[in-house]
């Protein structure tokens, strides 16, 4: 009998050969569960609504988002489950009362622009490097550091309750586990840490320069582990055990196979995100880039340089559901010109400012060159060129740091527009490559936590299956001609 007992759980632990990933994005939630070979098995996805308060204000209501998790994972089914991993929107800011886990006020959204007199307000240029060798981030509103204070000077008694350590501060990943386990996992990964401009890349920890800077106590932030640590059972999800971590960017990295220096990947989410990983060492930040965590795996950390777009997928949704040009974002492809031609229709994306690398809070979006005789095809082709051209800003900055863009790797939603992939590949004048599971994000972070398990194998990310789209010569020729005029159009109102 005593051999009857160790054959079955045995064969027990075999069965578990699934890995959940929640996918937790800036406008939906996902529970994805992936099989040993990282191919998706079920997939649930919820969306919720944004908030625009004021200008330049982006909220999310803190039960809407728990319910689009929770719905999902109801969805699925949980069963042989190995383990969990989260990949969440990165510097988005919750602050809660530590006793009831309620949040004292709406999620800020990394788009959100709020701070952005406090952030011009610091001009001493001693400070302004002390942040940037220590993060490698710039001084902008988009990440964590100014929205708390903001939550701290603006919600009635919260500065006073931070004080006394009766407060949580999380980005999304700390905050979903805070709830799935009922409050018994307060801790953040290093990727997100990253983002929220009080954690030194150098030390990889807290800095208290930045926090005495800032005005925020110690004793709001979460535990930093590692993105390949165990972070605990799920209470709330069949106690499935956490494994993995990853800011969403940063899982994309890994899911794209970048485990090496000069790898690079760019993901067309919500917004568009050009990363490259540069190895066990952080570089200085260039102008308009910034030097994060890329991941850490098998005990060693690697860094990345990035550039951020705010608005890509934002902008198709707006055509969509604004506009109301069309009514499943698929359905833009049928309107792109193979040329790119949008009749001398310029867009500038700037529903909340522009990011890499003009960074410039003030900025707003609106059409120019519009005629008599312009339609509704030339706008679109108008807006989906504006993401074109701005990934190749962010990779024009990357060739002026020294690194070497050859090819790019591209995932998220809008990589399956061909169109578009092929727009990309002309203006860059260089192969574009699509994985054929564009899922990276949520494979990333589920790859992570399977190879750390032993699930997995890594071959899954160095051998996986790629379209190539090659660049024409004449189209990129085109292309870069109204390139130029687009980048004359953004200077002039930027410089206004």
């Amino acid at each position: 009998m005593r051999n009857v007992r160790a054959i079955r759980v045995k064969i027990f632990i075999l069965d578990m050969t699934k890995i959940l990933t929640i996918d937790q994005g800036t406008t939906s939630s996902r529970s994805i569960v992936f099989d040993s070979n990282a191919e998706i098995i079920e997939l649930s996805q919820k969306e919720y609504p944004l908030i625009y308060p004021n200008d330049g204000w982006v909220e999310i209501d803190p039960s809407a988002l728990i319910k689009s998790v929770t719905d999902t994972l109801n969805n699925i089914d949980l069963k042989d489950i190995s383990s969990a991993a989260i990949t969440n929107q990165r510097e988005t800011t919750l602050v809660w009362d530590r006793k009831s886990g309620k949040p004292i006020y709406n999620a800020i959204v990394w788009q959100d622009r709020r701070t952005e007199s406090f952030c011009s307000s610091i001009e001493d240029n001693e400070t302004l490097k002390e942040i940037s060798e220590r993060t490698g981030l710039l001084l902008d509103p988009y990440f964590s550091a100014t929205k708390i204070k903001w939550i701290l000077e603006n919600v009635k008694d919260a500065k006073v309750k931070a004080k006394e350590g009766s407060l949580c501060f999380g980005t999304v990943d700390t905050y979903l586990m805070y709830v799935l386990s009922k409050g018994s996992i307060y801790k953040t990964d290093i990727t997100n840490a990253s983002r929220t401009m009080l954690f030194n890349i150098n030390t990889l920890s807290w800095d208290r320069y930045l926090l005495d800077l800032f005005e925020i106590p110690e004793s709001m932030l979460p535990e930093v582990s590692n993105s390949d640590e165990s972070f605990g059972p799920l209470s709330e999800c069949n106690n499935i055990n956490v494994n993995a971590v990853l800011g969403d960017q940063q899982a994309a990295l890994f899911g794209q196979g970048c485990l090496n220096a000069g790898d690079l990947k760019s993901t067309y989410g919500t917004g568009c995100f050009l990363m490259s990983n540069v190895g066990s060492e952080p570089l200085t930040p260039k102008k308009g880039l910034l030097t994060t965590v890329g991941f850490s795996f098998n005990k060693q950390i690697h860094y990345a340089v990035e550039g951020s777009i705010y608005s890509a997928g934002t902008v198709i949704q707006w055509l969509r559901d604004n506009l109301k040009f069309f009514k499943e974002s698929s359905e833009s492809e049928k309107f792109l010109n193979s040329d790119a031609n949008a009749n001398g229709v310029h867009f500038i994306p700037a529903f909340t400012g522009l990011g890499a690398p003009y960074w410039d809070s003030n900025i707003r979006a609106s059409f120019h060159g519009i005629t008599r005789d312009t339609t509704k095809k030339d706008l679109i082709n108008a807006a989906f060129n504006s993401i074109s051209y701005q990934t190749k800003d962010i990779v024009d900055c990357l060739e002026q740091a020294d690194i070497s863009v050859k090819s790019l790797s591209i995932d998220g939603g809008m990589a399956a527009n061909k169109t578009f992939v092929s727009h990309i590949a002309n203006i860059l004048n260089i192969p574009i490559q699509v994985p054929k599971n564009t899922e990276s994000t949520a494979k990333g972070v589920a790859c992570l936590a399977g190879i750390t398990t032993g699930l997995m194998n890594i071959d899954l990310l160095e051998k996986q299956e790629k379209n190539v789209f090659n660049p024409d010569s004449n189209l990129s020729k085109i292309m870069d001609s109204d390139y130029r005029l687009w980048k004359q159009l953004i200077n002039e109102n930027i410089s206004s």
